[in-house]
């Protein structure tokens, strides 16, 4: 179906669960993964560069600057530019490469802060995100209007998915940048190893939010790249709400750890729910069946592999 899949973020969390799923589906083709090493996607030249070399016919873009709250608030600018320009300088050579088809990936914070109801793909629009992550999320929000533009002007196929708030192996461990899963499971377990009493968690543990394990969204890759040609938005996650204070106890059983959690509640909780209506990918004979417990077996396993490796030092 394809001859040269371009993966952009290759190295990084998603690109690690995406590409074993895009070799499988697609045996026949050659598969270009690249990472920050081979190409400055902040330059519009080496990405025209990148695209004159490779020659891709289908573009998986994974490359993005991404991070938990804190590093979100401190930086906003740099989230807010480096993933416009990125997004629109690897979508704009995508289509003037003759690429076929295009598949990217926003976040789920893009959705607007407040909505009290599951989080359905036509609200995206219905105001503002919060503004923790405001930068990054209007950012990579764009990329639904370059969607929607280049098909409309051009018939460029290009396909935008919503996961929802995706843990699981090869996922950013660094506390400075980590999101809530990998930033707990490592605090438990340093706790753990170092024999403390507590830890601290942000906030007041109230927040509501849709896990979804990495590996059940890249299963559901190949089929949007084989099958679905629209530039309508759809969320890939589990639609299974899960408390904050639920998933610190969750955790908390999987590591193992026998001390008590303290929760820091001068921290921001960040959006008080967010729970997605996963009725437009079940309707598409799709799913997202990991539980949460087994899917936190999985990514603990392992970090802790990775840690006794030698590889996750910092």
């Amino acid at each position: 179906m394809f001859n040269k899949i371009l993966i952009t973020g290759a190295n990084g969390f998603l690109g690690h669960h995406i590409i074993p799923q895009l070799r499988q589906a697609f045996p026949g083709a050659y598969l270009a993964a690249v990472g920050r090493q081979d190409y400055d996607l902040l330059e519009q030249g080496t990405v025209a560069r990148m695209f004159q070399t490779i020659r891709p016919d289908c573009v998986v873009h994974l490359a993005a600057m991404c991070g938990g709250i804190h590093d979100n608030r401190q930086r906003p600018a740099d989230y807010f530019y480096q993933n416009l320009m990125m997004n629109t300088a690897v979508f704009q050579e995508s289509f003037r490469c003759g690429v076929r088809k295009f598949l990217t990936l926003i976040g789920g914070c893009a959705y607007p802060d407040g909505t009290a109801s599951l989080l359905r793909e036509d609200q995206i629009w219905a105001g503002y995100p919060t503004l923790t992550s405001a930068g990054y999320s209007m950012a990579k929000k764009m990329m639904l209007v370059q969607s929607w533009a280049y098909r409309q002007q051009h018939g460029f196929n290009s396909v935008v998915l919503i996961p929802g708030n995706v843990y699981g192996e090869w996922d950013n461990f660094a506390p400075a940048r980590a999101h809530v899963i990998p930033s707990l499971l490592r605090k438990y377990l340093d706790a753990k190893d170092q024999k403390q009493a507590e830890i601290t968690a942000f906030g007041t543990g109230r927040p509501t939010r849709d896990f979804v394990y990495a590996g059940d969204v890249a299963a559901t890759i190949p089929w949007f790249l084989a099958h679905y040609s629209s530039s309508d938005p759809i969320n890939i996650s589990s639609g299974m709400g899960t408390s904050i204070r639920e998933l610190a106890e969750t955790i908390k059983e999987v590591t193992g750890f026998p001390g008590r959690i303290v929760w820091d509640t001068a921290q921001p909780d960040g959006q008080m729910e967010k729970v997605y209506d996963v009725s437009r990918l079940q309707a598409l004979g799709l799913s997202c069946s990991t539980t949460l417990k087994a899917g936190l077996q999985k990514t603990a396993a392992w970090y802790i592999q990775k840690r006794q490796e030698g590889i996750l030092t910092s």
